[in-house]
Order: C-alpha cells, then sequence, then structure tokens
C-alpha cells in the first residue's frame, strides 16, 4: 500500500482539483483522504455519501460549576489567557480563549472547576459518488489540532484500504507548511507538489518542499496553468532540475476547471480533450514512479 499526498505551497494552485482527477482515474484501487481539515473542499467534487460521523475530542476546556463557586476571583486572576470572565452574578469560562492549561482547576479552593473533553471537530468515513471509501473531516471554528485531526483521518484510511485491498491512499494535503502539512507527509511515500507559474506561487513551492526534504521523501511536481507566464514557468522548471524533482507534467489554463467545479465534478469528468490526457498522464506517471 502507497500513499501519495497532494500539496501545494499556497491556496488556488488547483491541487484539489487534480487531487479530484485523480481520484476518479483510480476509481478501484484508492481510499481518498481529505486532510484540508481547516477548508475542506474535495468533498464538493467527490459528493461522498456520509455512512459513518463521529466527534473528535483533543485537547480540554475549563468548566466551572456555578452552584460551587464562590466568586472568590483566584482563577481569574492566574489566568494567563484571560478565558475567565465576570458578570455580576457568576464567573464563566470563554471557550474560544481557553488553552486548556488546567491551572485554574488545581488553584480553585471549592474545587468549581473541571476540565472537559474538547470536542474540535467531526470526522466522516463516506463512499463517493464513484462507490470510493473516503474519509474526511472538518475542524470546528476557532479549533485548534488540526494536526491530530489529520492523522485520525489518515490512520482511519490506512485501516480501510488495508480491510478492503486497495493499493493506494490518496491524500489531498492543505497548502501552506503548517501542522496539517507535517502531519499529510507522516508515513507518505510519494509528493505531487501542485504550483503555478507566478512569484508567489515559485516562492510558496520553495518553501513547502524545504519541507518535503525533512521528511526524506521522493517528490514531483505538476505546474498547472503554465502558459500564463512562460518566465515563471522557466524559473520553476530550473528549481525543479536543480532540486531533483520530477516534473510531471505541464497544464494549461483552461476555463473548463471553472467550469467543471460548477457543476461539482473533476476536470476528467467534464473535459474530454487534452487536459484529461495530460492528467491521465500525469496519473499514469506517478503509479509508474511509486
Amino acid at each position: 500500500m502507497k500513499e501519495i499526498v497532494v500539496i501545494s505551497g499556497k491556496g488556488g494552485t488547483g491541487k484539489t482539483s487534480i487531487t479530484a482527477s485523480f481520484a476518479c482515474l483510480g476509481i478501484n484501487d484508492i481510499v481518498v483522504a481529505d486532510c484540508d481539515v481547516d477548508a475542506a473542499d474535495l468533498h464538493l467534487l467527490l459528493q461522498p455519501n456520509v455512512l459513518e460521523q463521529n466527534d473528535f475530542y483533543s485537547g480540554f476546556i475549563a468548566n466551572i460549576a456555578p452552584e460551587k463557586c464562590t466568586q472568590c476571583g483566584i482563577c481569574k486572576n492566574i489566568c494567563r489567557f484571560d478565558a475567565i470572565k465576570e458578570t455580576a452574578n457568576n464567573f464563566y469560562v470563554d471557550e474560544l480563549d481557553c488553552e486548556g492549561c488546567g491551572y485554574c482547576e488545581k488553584v480553585c479552593p471549592t474545587q468549581a472547576i473541571q476540565m472537559k473533553s474538547n470536542n474540535v471537530g467531526q470526522l466522516y468515513i463516506s463512499t463517493t459518488k464513484h462507490k470510493q471509501n473516503m474519509v474526511h473531516a472538518k475542524l470546528g471554528i476557532a479549533a485548534e489540532n488540526s494536526g491530530k485531526l489529520v492523522a485520525e483521518v489518515k490512520k482511519k484510511a490506512r485501516e480501510i484500504a488495508e480491510k478492503e485491498g486497495k493499493n493506494i491512499i490518496l491524500v489531498d494535503g492543505s497548502p501552506g507548511i503548517g501542522c496539517p502539512v507535517i502531519s499529510s507527509l507522516s508515513g507518505a511515500h510519494y509528493v505531487v507538489l501542485v504550483t503555478e507559474p507566478s512569484k508567489s506561487g515559485f516562492h510558496d513551492l520553495q518553501r513547502v518542499y524545504e519541507l518535503v526534504k525533512k521528511f526524506k521523501i521522493k517528490a514531483g511536481c505538476i505546474i498547472n496553468k503554465f502558459d500564463i507566464n512562460p518566465e515563471y514557468t522557466q524559473t520553476i522548471k530550473a528549481y525543479l532540475i536543480a532540486e531533483n524533482i520530477e516534473l510531471l507534467n505541464v497544464v494549461p489554463y483552461n476555463e473548463s476547471f471553472t467550469k467543471a467545479m460548477i457543476q461539482g465534478k473533476c476536470i476528467v469528468e467534464y473535459d474530454d480533450g487534452k487536459v484529461k490526457e495530460i492528467i491521465k498522464e500525469s496519473f499514469e506517471k506517478i503509479k509508474h514512479l511509486i
């Protein structure tokens, strides 16, 4: 079983559209894992039918029992995060500010404060419109621990792949280089970098590949919309050669990407022309490389 992780240094490069296309091309041999838990949108193209939904708990939140609270103010004074608020009648915890350190619980003289498990999101096990298994998740508003939620998504995807005898786990990672990306890369066998020929696109490609190198994972790159800026396309190609990154393919700018998304389709479902062949060729090359 191999894990292919598709990431980009920045948003808007077409990463998710290309990931959805790979999923469509590998229907019978793939388990899909959407690890962009902060802003998941792969489901918009794969239209999963949710079979199982579970709350995901990580960390703790303080909770004050009003009937036990004497309003002494000790907890409020020692809270470094200013999470404990005071009204005319009681003290309460602002959950968005609470970091779950537990110090207030320890200093409360009447044991009015308890730490409760924090529900930070939901994890879903689904089947896509192509009848593929898909694991995805949604992080709660202002919730943290996205890296842990990504790890749980990947764990469930591996379990399903082993049970179903699938050879590939296809991971749609988050843009950038934060915790969810780091968690997405853990255990991966191959990384697909999706970039665009712009100053920010090239800068963020360099930045994300520095992270990939620390994991010592082989990587290939797809330059999307390569023809909108030929100069930067050549700059990126030179960088790929210097870093020994496989150039998987270049994809021309095509309004069909947007038209397909409007209809809830990936590009290989919508387009029967050159772009579909390029994406198909890229996917075959990736399978050969792994």
